[in-house]
């Protein structure tokens, strides 16, 4: 017998939220979205026509009985202010990354909701796709040996990368949504999900040296920045488990395609692992002394890649539906919606939500304190998902 739906509010109708509402309305049987809300009227009632849910208020979403989870798809300053409003609510939450623009802030909501023994999960859900589902069984099943390093980075020019970053991501010059805070997660997310948690941190981190609005399409340019969120951090991590690692996280520089990744060494191999910030692959293997890097087979589902931005009609459709054309935003929610109707621990936990944000806070301890960081939040290492679910993914998230 399938279990009874669970009913979702969505506060924050921008721009994500739209990838968001896709999924959870078409991909998962055990969501039910009620409605969403949003501070600009005109961006709730545009969804709720598309996705035919009803146009709310947050207050309304915060009262409604039946509603179980708040996605939380505000901007990351009002990370903190909504997902502590809808726990004193008695409601679990998702949120977007990351939990809050300070560590403080996110243990608060932690602690939160601890003490309401109610669920808090963050993006990135992305790990939960096929790519790194797939990179976490073959590491899992010994294809590079022992995992020996694994080294992140991700590089993005979001002072001078032109109109488009500013149209879809005013947020990114505030803080609480620079590149550590908005993409580092993908990365943290994913390594520990392949190795488990971070022991100890050593690096550096630090704000934009230049405080200006240099960017000539941002309305404030030539104006002061006022920004203390990093924007560049630099760091090694010491996982509990013994293999050792690095993260780069700098949205000062120049955007390439070719480094935005992750690649793990073993003793028996090399794992060259798809962008953290998509569902599907390429998944690379160099193995057994060989000399090519061979395409691995995705082993698991959600890889996204059954549509496609050239599909038929495509270039009659709105950049929205284009843009997340291959994004599976919202698996995340479905797992902690399994989760609470199975009683079972959810993947995207409080804990590693938590963890992310504490390693960037650790980045920046490092380098004014000169000191190695002790990790304080521990996450269970994210139960893996089972491979072979091809055609009938959303039963992989159907166990206790």
């Amino acid at each position: 017998m399938a279990p009874k739906a669970v009913k979702v509010g969505l506060i924050g109708s921008g721009a994500i939220s739209y990838t968001y509402l896709d999924n959870m309305t078409k991909r998962f049987d055990i969501l039910d979205v009620v409605g969403c809300s949003d501070i600009i009227p005109e961006r709730s009632e545009k969804r709720s026509k598309q996705f035919n849910i009803r146009q709310m208020t947050n207050d309304e979403i915060f009262a409604d009985p039946e509603i179980e989870i708040v996605v939380n798809t505000t901007y990351p300053r009002s990370h903190y202010k909504v997902t502590k409003a809808a726990l004193e609510a008695g409601k679990h939450v998702f949120s977007e990354k990351m939990l809050a623009v300070t560590f403080e802030e996110a243990k608060e909501l932690y602690d939160l909701a601890k003490s309401k023994g109610l669920r808090l999960g963050c993006a990135p859900d992305t790990f939960l796709g096929a790519g790194y589902q797939t990179c976490r069984k073959l590491i899992d099943d010994g294809f590079v040996g022992i995992p020996l390093t694994v080294h992140a980075v991700i590089v993005r020019g979001y002072h001078d990368n032109g109109k488009v970053v500013h149209d879809i991501k005013p947020f990114v010059l505030d803080d609480g949504g620079t590149i550590p805070f908005d993409m580092g997660g993908y990365y943290i997310h994913a390594m520990v999900n392949l190795f488990g948690p971070v022991k100890r941190v050593a690096g550096f981190g630090r704000t934009h040296e230049n405080k200006i609005y240099h960017n000539p399409f941002h309305p404030n340019y030539k104006q002061p920045l006022p920004l203390s969120s990093p924007t560049i951090i630099q760091v090694s991590l010491e996982f509990e488990c013994g293999v050792y690692g690095t993260l780069t996280c700098c949205d000062e520089g120049f955007f390439g395609p070719d480094i935005q990744g992750i690649t793990v060494y073993g003793t028996n191999g090399i794992l060259v692992c798809p962008d953290p910030n998509t569902f599907g692959g390429p998944v690379k293997l160099l193995a057994n002394g060989g000399n090519e890097y061979v395409t691995m087979p995705l082993t698991h589902g959600y890889s996204g890649e059954e549509r496609s931005f050239m599909r038929p009609g495509a270039q009659q459709q709105d950049f929205e539906s284009m843009m997340w054309a291959a994004s599976r935003r919202g698996i995340g929610v479905a797992d902690m919606a399994w989760a609470i109707r199975n009683g079972r621990a959810q993947r995207c936990s409080a804990e590693l939500a938590l963890h992310a944000i504490e390693i960037v806070h650790a980045a920046v301890e490092c380098d004014r304190t000169g000191k190695v960081y002790e990790m304080t939040s521990r996450p269970a290492r994210p139960e893996a998902l089972p491979s072979g679910f091809i055609g009938c993914p959303e039963a992989v998230f159907d166990t206790n």
